[in-house]
C-alpha cells in the first residue's frame, strides 16, 4: 500500500498543503538555524486562498481568486534578530532564507529585551475553537447570492437610484508555527462575508449607504435580501440632510461606531504606545478611565469568535480576564517583547486584542436603540465617521460625521458635513450610558454609546 504525501491535505479542506507538510517545513528551517549557530529561532509556515465575486447593477464584475503561502523565519544570535520570508517550499530556498535571517541578525544592534518568550509562558493546552468552516460556493454561485443582494437593496424604494455594486467573499487559511522555546501549533480559520452599497436620490440630493455580514460560518450569514434591504434602508434615511449650527450637545455613537472608541483604548493600552510614552493613557493601571458603570472583558475561546485564538502570536497562552473592572483598568495589551520594555509579563497579546466586549451595568435587555435615543433627549446620533483625527498621543479626537439630529428622543431629520470633537479621556469617562444592541466588530463587542458632551462643529 503506498503512503500518502506528507503535503497532500485533506480532499476537501481547500488547501494545497497540509499541516504535516507545514509542520515538516518549520522543523526544516529551525534544524537549519541551529546548524547555523543560532542560539533561538522561530518559523511560521502559512497558506491562506479564497473567492472573492463584485457585481454591479446586476451585472457580473470581477471575480477573483486568490492563493498564497508562506515561510517566515526568525532567528536569534544573542540578544540580536533577524527576519526573512519566502513563498518557495523548496529546501534550497528555506536553507537559503535561514541565511538571510541570521545574516541579518549577526549585524543587527542587540536589544536588551529581544527574544523568544519565556517558556513558563508557552501555551500548551489549545483547545478547538471551531473556527474552520470551508464554503464550497462555486464563483456562479456566489454571483448570485451577490445580485440576490444587490436587487433587494435597489427594489425597496424607488428612491434607491443606483448602486456601489454588491459582493461576496470566501477565505480561509492554516498555519503551523514553532520556536525553540517550545511551542509547536496552529490551526485553520475561515471568515465569509456579503456586502452592498446602494444609492438613493437624484443629483444634489443623493445618499449612499452601506451593511455587510460576515462570519466563520457561511450559514450564519444573514439572507442577502436581509442586507440588501437593510442597506438600503440606511441610504433612503439619509435623503435631504441639513447641516446643523455649531453646539455642544450629548452624542449617542452608533453601535459599528462605539465599536471605534474601544478600538482607540484599546491602543492606547497596548503595549508599543506605553512603553514609546505615545499615550494619552501612560501609567493608567488601575486608574478610572472609563465610569463606574463600565466593564470589559476579554474571552479568547469564544466558539466561532473572530478574535478567538489559544495562544498568540508568539505562541504564549492565551487568557480570559476582565480588562476594566468598574472602570478601572485592570490589564494592558502586552507582547512579551513589550512586557519587557515595561518590566512586566506578557498578557497574550502579540498580534491584538482577542474578542472584547463593553458592557454596562446600567444596561437593561430593553435599552435597544429606540431607547438610547430616548435616554439621548436632544442631541446628535452619529452613524458614519470620516477622516483619521484621533491623536493617541494627546488623546485630542476630531472627526467629520454625519447621522441624525434627534429631538426629545425622536429622530427629527438627517445631518451631514460636521465635525465632531473631544478628547478621548473625557470621551471615555462621559460614557452614560450603553445599549443593548450589541453588534460584533471583528474581535470587538459593544452596544451603542451615549456620551455627555462633545463639540459639535457646523453651519
Amino acid at each position: 500500500m503506498t503512503k500518502p504525501s506528507p503535503r497532500a491535505p485533506r480532499p476537501d479542506s481547500g488547501f494545497s498543503y497540509s499541516r504535516a507538510f507545514f509542520e515538516e517545513l518549520v522543523d526544516t528551517a529551525l534544524a537549519e538555524a541551529k546548524k547555523l549557530g543560532a542560539t533561538d529561532a522561530g518559523a511560521e509556515a502559512s497558506e491562506g486562498c479564497g473567492l472573492s465575486v463584485s457585481v454591479r447593477k446586476g451585472e457580473l464584475e470581477t471575480v477573483e481568486r486568490n492563493r498564497d503561502k508562506s515561510l517566515g523565519v526568525t532567528v536569534y544570535s544573542g540578544q540580536r534578530r533577524g527576519n526573512a520570508s519566502t513563498s518557495d517550499f523548496s529546501k534550497a530556498a528555506i536553507a537559503q532564507t535561514v541565511r538571510a535571517a541570521w545574516d541579518i541578525a549577526r549585524f543587527t544592534a542587540e536589544d536588551p529585551v529581544a527574544g523568544l518568550p519565556d517558556e513558563d509562558d508557552i501555551a500548551t493546552v489549545q483547545p478547538d475553537l471551531d473556527l474552520f468552516h470551508p464554503w464550497a460556493v462555486t464563483s456562479e454561485e456566489a454571483a448570485v447570492l451577490a445580485m440576490r443582494c444587490e436587487a433587494a437593496a435597489l427594489t425597496t424604494d424607488k428612491r434607491i437610484t443606483n448602486s456601489e455594486g454588491a459582493g461576496v467573499s470566501a477565505q480561509q487559511s492554516h498555519f503551523f508555527s514553532a520556536h525553540t522555546h517550545g511551542f509547536r501549533g496552529g490551526y485553520a480559520a475561515s471568515r465569509h462575508s456579503m456586502s452592498v452599497a446602494p444609492i438613493a436620490g437624484k443629483g444634489s440630493n443623493m445618499q449612499r449607504d452601506a451593511w455587510y455580514s460576515s462570519m466563520r460560518n457561511a450559514d450564519e450569514l444573514a439572507s442577502p435580501e436581509a442586507v440588501g434591504r437593510y442597506a438600503a434602508e440606511r441610504a433612503l434615511s439619509r435623503l435631504k440632510s441639513r447641516k446643523i449650527a455649531t453646539t455642544q450637545c450629548s452624542v449617542l455613537f452608533e453601535s459599528p461606531l462605539a465599536a471605534g472608541l474601544l478600538g482607540g483604548f484599546v491602543q492606547a493600552v497596548s503595549g508599543g504606545a506605553l512603553y514609546r510614552k505615545s499615550t494619552f493613557l501612560l501609567d493608567s493601571l488601575g486608574k478610572q478611565v472609563f465610569p463606574d458603570h463600565i466593564d470589559i472583558v476579554e474571552d479568547p475561546f469564544a466558539k466561532r469568535g473572530k478574535g478567538s485564538s489559544p495562544f498568540d502570536e508568539e505562541g504564549v497562552k492565551t487568557s480570559a480576564r476582565k480588562v476594566v473592572d468598574a472602570g478601572r483598568v485592570e490589564g494592558y495589551f502586552l507582547s512579551s517583547y513589550s512586557a519587557r520594555k515595561l518590566g512586566m509579563k506578557t498578557t497574550g497579546n502579540a498580534g491584538g486584542s482577542h474578542n472584547l466586549m463593553l458592557s454596562s451595568r446600567l444596561t437593561r435587555k430593553g435599552d435597544d436603540l429606540d431607547e438610547m435615543l430616548r435616554k439621548l433627549g436632544t442631541g446628535l446620533f452619529v452613524i458614519e465617521l470620516m477622516g483619521q483625527g484621533v491623536n493617541y498621543v494627546t488623546g485630542d479626537y476630531s472627526r467629520g460625521a454625519s447621522g441624525f439630529w434627534v429631538e426629545n428622543g425622536k429622530i427629527a431629520y438627517p445631518v451631514e458635513e460636521i465635525t465632531i470633537a473631544g478628547n478621548l479621556k473625557d470621551i471615555l469617562l462621559g460614557i452614560e450610558a450603553v445599549g443593548a444592541d450589541s453588534y460584533n466588530y471583528g474581535a470587538k463587542t459593544v452596544g451603542s454609546i451615549l456620551v455627555n458632551r462633545m463639540k459639535v462643529a457646523g453651519s
